[in-house]
This record gives structure tokens, sequence and C-alpha cells, in this order.
């Protein structure tokens, strides 16, 4: 069975003052607070939403 590479997310910045579309990305990821963290399967839909708001999170290989 191939195992599926994952990545980590934290959302390092407030979404205060963003526009509405990068605060719903940033819920789609499953961020909530500042310095919450998700580990999420490494696909291109996903990179796509990271990539829209990368000024927000970092991105870690798990």
């Amino acid at each position: 069975m191939t195992q599926q590479k994952q990545i980590k997310v934290t959302l390092v910045r407030s979404v205060i003052g963003t526009l509405q579309s990068h605060r719903d990305t940033v819920r789609g990821l499953g961020l909530r607070k500042v310095n919450s963290s998700r580990v999420l399967v490494d696909t291109p839909e996903v990179r796509g939403m990271i990539r829209k708001v990368d000024y927000l999170v970092t991105v870690s290989e798990v």
C-alpha cells in the first residue's frame, strides 16, 4: 500500500482584516486560531489553498 505524502499547515497570522475569501480558505484548511495546526494530505487542491493564503500560514513536512 502506498503512503500518501503529508504536510503540516500552521496559521501564524490573524485573519482579521483579510479578504473574506481568504478567511474562508483558512477555515477550509481546518485552521481556527493563530498557532493552530493541521496535518493534511499533500494534494494539488490543498497546495492551491495554501498558495492563496501563503502570507498567513507556514508549511512543513511531516
